[in-house]
Protein backbone atom coordinates (compact mmCIF):
# COMPACT_ATOMS: atom_id res chain seq x y z
CA UNK A 1 0.00 0.00 0.00
CA UNK A 2 2.93 2.70 0.81
CA UNK A 3 3.08 5.20 2.71
CA UNK A 4 0.25 8.14 2.55
CA UNK A 5 -0.34 11.45 3.65
CA UNK A 6 -2.27 11.54 7.02
CA UNK A 7 -4.15 15.15 8.14
CA UNK A 8 -3.43 15.69 11.60
CA UNK A 9 -3.96 18.94 12.40
CA UNK A 10 -6.08 22.34 10.96
CA UNK A 11 -5.97 25.84 11.43
CA UNK A 12 -7.50 29.35 10.20
CA UNK A 13 -7.06 32.82 10.27
CA UNK A 14 -8.91 36.12 9.17
CA UNK A 15 -7.54 40.10 9.47
CA UNK A 16 -9.58 41.59 12.87
CA UNK A 17 -11.00 43.88 10.24
CA UNK A 18 -14.06 42.40 8.67
CA UNK A 19 -15.84 45.06 5.51
CA UNK A 20 -19.10 44.72 5.06
CA UNK A 21 -21.29 45.30 1.64
CA UNK A 22 -22.70 48.36 2.95
CA UNK A 23 -19.27 49.80 3.89
CA UNK A 24 -18.10 48.64 0.12
CA UNK A 25 -21.41 50.39 -1.12
CA UNK A 26 -20.58 54.01 -0.06
CA UNK A 27 -17.75 54.15 -2.92
CA UNK A 28 -18.65 51.85 -5.35
CA UNK A 29 -22.28 51.73 -7.77
CA UNK A 30 -23.47 48.91 -5.54
CA UNK A 31 -25.62 47.64 -3.02
CA UNK A 32 -25.54 45.15 0.02
CA UNK A 33 -28.41 42.83 -1.99
CA UNK A 34 -26.80 43.38 -5.30
CA UNK A 35 -23.57 41.69 -3.65
CA UNK A 36 -25.63 39.57 -2.01
CA UNK A 37 -27.44 38.20 -5.01
CA UNK A 38 -24.63 37.49 -7.22
CA UNK A 39 -21.90 36.61 -5.13
CA UNK A 40 -23.67 34.92 -1.36
CA UNK A 41 -20.73 37.15 0.32
CA UNK A 42 -21.96 39.12 3.28
CA UNK A 43 -18.92 40.20 4.41
CA UNK A 44 -15.19 39.80 3.93
CA UNK A 45 -11.75 40.88 5.98
CA UNK A 46 -9.06 42.86 5.04
CA UNK A 47 -5.83 43.28 6.24
CA UNK A 48 -4.16 46.23 8.33
CA UNK A 49 -1.39 49.02 6.45
CA UNK A 50 1.45 46.69 7.60
CA UNK A 51 0.45 43.54 7.30
CA UNK A 52 1.99 40.90 5.05
CA UNK A 53 0.96 37.32 3.79
CA UNK A 54 3.40 35.92 5.98
CA UNK A 55 1.64 37.70 8.74
CA UNK A 56 -1.25 35.94 8.05
CA UNK A 57 0.67 32.50 7.01
CA UNK A 58 2.03 32.39 10.67
CA UNK A 59 -0.68 32.73 12.16
CA UNK A 60 -2.54 29.85 10.50
CA UNK A 61 0.09 27.57 11.29
CA UNK A 62 0.48 28.18 14.54
CA UNK A 63 -2.94 26.88 14.80
CA UNK A 64 -2.66 24.00 12.63
CA UNK A 65 0.83 22.54 14.64
CA UNK A 66 -1.43 23.25 17.75
CA UNK A 67 -4.28 21.44 16.43
CA UNK A 68 -1.70 18.55 15.53
CA UNK A 69 -0.35 15.75 17.79
CA UNK A 70 3.03 16.40 15.63
CA UNK A 71 3.23 19.77 16.81
CA UNK A 72 6.32 20.56 14.65
CA UNK A 73 6.82 19.92 10.60
CA UNK A 74 9.88 18.81 8.16
CA UNK A 75 8.66 20.90 5.52
CA UNK A 76 6.25 24.20 4.72
CA UNK A 77 4.67 24.29 1.88
CA UNK A 78 2.66 28.36 1.27
CA UNK A 79 0.10 27.91 -1.49
CA UNK A 80 -0.35 31.79 -2.14
CA UNK A 81 -0.42 34.52 -4.89
CA UNK A 82 -0.10 37.32 -3.63
CA UNK A 83 3.82 36.45 -1.96
CA UNK A 84 5.72 38.72 0.52
CA UNK A 85 8.15 39.34 -2.57
CA UNK A 86 8.51 38.45 -5.65
CA UNK A 87 12.12 37.18 -4.37
CA UNK A 88 12.30 35.13 -2.40
CA UNK A 89 9.61 33.29 -1.60
CA UNK A 90 7.39 33.72 1.86
CA UNK A 91 7.25 30.07 3.35
CA UNK A 92 10.94 29.95 4.19
CA UNK A 93 10.29 33.13 6.14
CA UNK A 94 6.99 31.69 7.73
CA UNK A 95 9.02 28.75 8.46
CA UNK A 96 11.80 30.70 10.51
CA UNK A 97 8.60 32.31 12.66
CA UNK A 98 7.14 29.08 13.28
CA UNK A 99 10.50 27.79 14.68
CA UNK A 100 11.27 25.45 11.67
CA UNK A 101 14.60 26.66 10.49
CA UNK A 102 16.06 24.04 8.38
CA UNK A 103 12.89 22.80 7.35
CA UNK A 104 12.29 22.45 3.10
CA UNK A 105 10.15 25.62 2.30
CA UNK A 106 9.11 26.83 -0.82
CA UNK A 107 5.56 28.22 -2.04
CA UNK A 108 3.46 27.34 -4.75
CA UNK A 109 1.42 29.48 -7.08
CA UNK A 110 -1.52 28.19 -8.91
CA UNK A 111 -3.74 30.92 -7.72
CA UNK A 112 -7.36 29.85 -6.38
CA UNK A 113 -6.18 25.90 -6.94
CA UNK A 114 -3.04 26.56 -5.06
CA UNK A 115 -4.22 24.29 -2.37
CA UNK A 116 -4.98 21.75 -3.88
CA UNK A 117 -1.71 21.60 -5.60
CA UNK A 118 0.57 22.16 -2.61
CA UNK A 119 -1.53 19.16 -0.97
CA UNK A 120 -0.77 17.33 -3.50
CA UNK A 121 2.71 18.24 -3.46
CA UNK A 122 3.51 18.06 -0.03
CA UNK A 123 1.54 14.20 0.43
CA UNK A 124 4.61 13.55 -2.43
CA UNK A 125 7.10 14.51 0.08
CA UNK A 126 5.65 12.11 2.45
CA UNK A 127 5.39 8.98 -0.10
CA UNK A 128 9.16 9.37 -1.27
CA UNK A 129 10.32 9.55 2.17
CA UNK A 130 11.93 13.16 1.69
CA UNK A 131 9.45 14.28 4.80
CA UNK A 132 7.48 13.25 7.64
CA UNK A 133 4.91 16.04 8.36
CA UNK A 134 4.76 18.99 6.31
CA UNK A 135 2.76 22.46 7.08
CA UNK A 136 0.70 22.68 4.29
CA UNK A 137 -0.71 26.77 3.97
CA UNK A 138 -2.82 28.91 1.92
CA UNK A 139 -2.44 32.52 2.62
CA UNK A 140 -3.68 35.55 0.73
CA UNK A 141 -3.87 39.54 0.88
CA UNK A 142 -5.99 40.04 -1.63
CA UNK A 143 -7.06 43.27 -0.49
CA UNK A 144 -3.59 44.79 -1.85
CA UNK A 145 -3.75 43.86 -5.43
CA UNK A 146 -7.64 45.34 -6.33
CA UNK A 147 -8.64 48.68 -7.94
CA UNK A 148 -10.51 49.64 -5.01
CA UNK A 149 -13.15 51.09 -7.93
CA UNK A 150 -13.53 47.72 -9.52
CA UNK A 151 -16.67 46.88 -8.54
CA UNK A 152 -16.76 43.18 -10.24
CA UNK A 153 -13.38 42.16 -8.02
CA UNK A 154 -13.80 44.64 -4.83
CA UNK A 155 -16.62 42.94 -3.57
CA UNK A 156 -15.59 39.57 -3.94
CA UNK A 157 -12.31 38.84 -2.79
CA UNK A 158 -10.71 38.67 1.00
CA UNK A 159 -7.95 38.28 3.24
CA UNK A 160 -7.31 35.15 5.34
CA UNK A 161 -5.17 31.89 5.78
CA UNK A 162 -6.00 28.93 6.55
CA UNK A 163 -3.92 25.27 7.05
CA UNK A 164 -3.32 21.87 7.40
CA UNK A 165 -0.37 19.56 8.95
CA UNK A 166 0.09 16.52 7.21
CA UNK A 167 2.02 13.23 8.95
CA UNK A 168 3.17 9.92 7.45
CA UNK A 169 1.09 7.19 8.17
CA UNK A 170 -1.35 4.38 6.33
CA UNK A 171 -3.59 4.94 2.99
CA UNK A 172 -6.34 3.14 4.69
CA UNK A 173 -6.74 5.01 8.16
CA UNK A 174 -9.08 8.00 9.03
CA UNK A 175 -7.23 11.36 7.71
CA UNK A 176 -5.70 9.80 4.97
CA UNK A 177 -5.73 12.03 1.93
CA UNK A 178 -6.04 11.24 -2.03
CA UNK A 179 -6.04 10.39 -4.66
CA UNK A 180 -5.63 13.64 -6.41
CA UNK A 181 -6.60 15.38 -9.82
CA UNK A 182 -4.74 18.45 -11.35
CA UNK A 183 -4.93 20.13 -14.93
CA UNK A 184 -4.32 23.43 -16.70
CA UNK A 185 -5.08 25.57 -19.58
CA UNK A 186 -2.50 28.19 -20.36
CA UNK A 187 -4.88 29.52 -22.91
CA UNK A 188 -6.99 30.92 -20.90
CA UNK A 189 -3.98 32.68 -18.60
CA UNK A 190 -5.66 36.06 -19.65
CA UNK A 191 -8.80 35.54 -17.62
CA UNK A 192 -7.48 35.74 -14.14
CA UNK A 193 -4.36 37.74 -14.27
CA UNK A 194 -2.54 40.55 -12.94
CA UNK A 195 -0.59 41.89 -16.22
CA UNK A 196 1.94 43.91 -14.71
CA UNK A 197 5.47 43.42 -12.47
CA UNK A 198 6.32 40.40 -13.59
CA UNK A 199 9.68 39.85 -16.38
CA UNK A 200 7.00 39.97 -19.54
CA UNK A 201 5.98 42.77 -18.54
CA UNK A 202 9.10 44.72 -16.92
CA UNK A 203 11.36 43.41 -20.24
CA UNK A 204 9.14 44.59 -22.80
CA UNK A 205 10.28 48.26 -22.36
CA UNK A 206 6.91 49.72 -21.74
CA UNK A 207 5.27 51.77 -18.49
CA UNK A 208 2.15 49.48 -17.80
CA UNK A 209 -1.59 50.76 -18.11
CA UNK A 210 -2.31 51.75 -14.55
CA UNK A 211 -5.33 48.86 -14.38
CA UNK A 212 -2.30 46.59 -15.58
CA UNK A 213 -1.35 46.46 -11.64
CA UNK A 214 -4.46 45.17 -10.65
CA UNK A 215 -6.55 42.09 -10.16
CA UNK A 216 -8.61 41.58 -13.33
CA UNK A 217 -11.07 38.85 -14.12
CA UNK A 218 -13.14 38.10 -16.54
CA UNK A 219 -16.58 36.72 -15.13
CA UNK A 220 -18.55 35.12 -17.43
CA UNK A 221 -16.35 32.92 -18.54
CA UNK A 222 -14.40 32.11 -14.98
CA UNK A 223 -17.78 31.40 -14.14
CA UNK A 224 -18.48 28.63 -17.07
CA UNK A 225 -14.85 27.30 -16.52
CA UNK A 226 -15.04 26.86 -13.02
CA UNK A 227 -18.19 24.97 -13.02
CA UNK A 228 -17.22 23.07 -16.17
CA UNK A 229 -13.41 22.10 -14.49
CA UNK A 230 -14.16 21.50 -11.42
CA UNK A 231 -17.17 19.02 -11.85
CA UNK A 232 -14.37 16.93 -14.64
CA UNK A 233 -11.95 17.13 -12.08
CA UNK A 234 -14.13 16.05 -9.13
CA UNK A 235 -15.18 13.10 -11.27
CA UNK A 236 -12.03 11.92 -12.31
CA UNK A 237 -10.55 11.86 -8.57
CA UNK A 238 -13.68 10.26 -7.51
CA UNK A 239 -13.63 7.34 -9.99
CA UNK A 240 -9.66 6.33 -9.36
CA UNK A 241 -11.07 6.21 -5.83
CA UNK A 242 -14.09 3.59 -7.19
CA UNK A 243 -16.87 6.42 -5.89
CA UNK A 244 -19.70 8.31 -7.27
CA UNK A 245 -21.11 11.48 -5.10
CA UNK A 246 -23.22 9.21 -2.86
CA UNK A 247 -20.39 7.99 -1.45
CA UNK A 248 -19.06 11.54 -0.10
CA UNK A 249 -20.04 13.18 3.20
CA UNK A 250 -19.07 16.97 1.81
CA UNK A 251 -18.10 18.40 -0.93
CA UNK A 252 -15.78 21.87 -0.22
CA UNK A 253 -15.57 23.42 -3.21
CA UNK A 254 -13.20 26.56 -3.81
CA UNK A 255 -15.01 29.45 -2.23
CA UNK A 256 -15.03 31.21 -5.50
CA UNK A 257 -18.70 32.63 -5.61
CA UNK A 258 -22.20 30.93 -4.11
CA UNK A 259 -23.74 30.67 -7.51
CA UNK A 260 -20.44 28.53 -8.48
CA UNK A 261 -20.93 26.41 -5.85
CA UNK A 262 -24.73 25.57 -6.29
CA UNK A 263 -23.92 24.82 -9.84
CA UNK A 264 -20.94 22.92 -8.77
CA UNK A 265 -23.25 20.86 -6.58
CA UNK A 266 -25.93 20.31 -8.74
CA UNK A 267 -23.89 19.46 -11.76
CA UNK A 268 -22.66 16.94 -9.30
CA UNK A 269 -25.88 15.91 -8.00
CA UNK A 270 -24.51 16.77 -4.54
CA UNK A 271 -27.43 17.78 -1.53
CA UNK A 272 -27.36 21.24 -0.74
CA UNK A 273 -26.75 20.33 2.66
CA UNK A 274 -23.58 18.60 1.56
CA UNK A 275 -21.76 21.31 -0.25
CA UNK A 276 -19.84 22.69 2.66
CA UNK A 277 -18.69 26.90 2.93
CA UNK A 278 -18.03 29.66 4.27
CA UNK A 279 -18.36 32.24 1.55
CA UNK A 280 -21.01 34.62 3.06
CA UNK A 281 -18.36 35.12 6.17
CA UNK A 282 -15.16 36.04 4.38
CA UNK A 283 -15.76 36.25 0.75
CA UNK A 284 -13.05 34.58 -2.03
CA UNK A 285 -10.35 34.12 0.09
CA UNK A 286 -8.05 32.54 -3.19
CA UNK A 287 -6.17 29.75 -2.38
CA UNK A 288 -6.79 30.01 1.50
CA UNK A 289 -10.61 29.34 0.96
CA UNK A 290 -10.53 25.38 1.07
CA UNK A 291 -8.50 24.96 4.61
CA UNK A 292 -10.23 28.35 5.82
CA UNK A 293 -13.16 26.29 4.82
CA UNK A 294 -12.53 22.96 6.82
CA UNK A 295 -10.69 25.21 9.72
CA UNK A 296 -14.56 26.99 10.35
CA UNK A 297 -16.18 23.75 9.40
CA UNK A 298 -14.07 21.55 12.24
CA UNK A 299 -14.37 24.40 14.99
CA UNK A 300 -18.05 24.27 14.18
CA UNK A 301 -18.27 20.53 15.05
CA UNK A 302 -19.64 20.03 11.49
CA UNK A 303 -16.99 17.64 10.22
CA UNK A 304 -17.13 14.05 11.97
CA UNK A 305 -13.85 11.36 11.92
CA UNK A 306 -14.86 9.61 9.12
CA UNK A 307 -16.63 11.48 6.92
CA UNK A 308 -15.61 11.59 3.20
CA UNK A 309 -14.67 15.19 2.08
CA UNK A 310 -14.56 15.86 -1.61
CA UNK A 311 -11.92 19.33 -2.39
CA UNK A 312 -12.35 20.93 -5.40
CA UNK A 313 -10.77 24.31 -6.80
CA UNK A 314 -10.20 26.14 -10.20
CA UNK A 315 -8.12 28.84 -10.21
CA UNK A 316 -6.41 31.70 -12.68
CA UNK A 317 -3.46 29.58 -15.14
CA UNK A 318 -6.07 28.20 -15.42
CA UNK A 319 -5.40 25.92 -12.96
CA UNK A 320 -7.69 23.02 -11.78
CA UNK A 321 -7.81 20.35 -9.06
CA UNK A 322 -9.21 17.71 -6.86
CA UNK A 323 -8.63 15.74 -3.76
CA UNK A 324 -10.27 13.21 -1.63
CA UNK A 325 -9.82 13.03 2.21
CA UNK A 326 -11.21 11.00 5.06
CA UNK A 327 -11.45 13.68 7.88
CA UNK A 328 -9.37 12.17 11.47
CA UNK A 329 -10.67 12.12 14.64
CA UNK A 330 -9.14 16.18 15.64
CA UNK A 331 -9.41 17.75 19.23
CA UNK A 332 -11.40 20.32 18.77
CA UNK A 333 -10.59 24.01 18.37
Amino acid sequence: MGRAAVLSGVGGHVPGRAVSNEELAERLDTSDEWIRSRTGIERRHFAAPGTATSDLAVAAGERALKSSREGTADAVVVATTTPDRPCPATAPAVAARLGLTGAAAYDVGAVCTGFVYALASASGLIATGVAERVLVIGAETYSGILDPLDRSTSVIFGDGAGAVVLRAGEPDEPGAVGPFDLGSDGGGRDLITVRAGGAEQRLSGREPAPADRYFAMEGKEVFWNAVVRMAASSRAVLGRAGLDTGGIDWLVGHQANLRILRSLATELGVPAERNLGNIAEVGNTAAASIPLALADAHAAGTLAAGDRVLLTAFGGGLTWGSALLTWPDLAPS
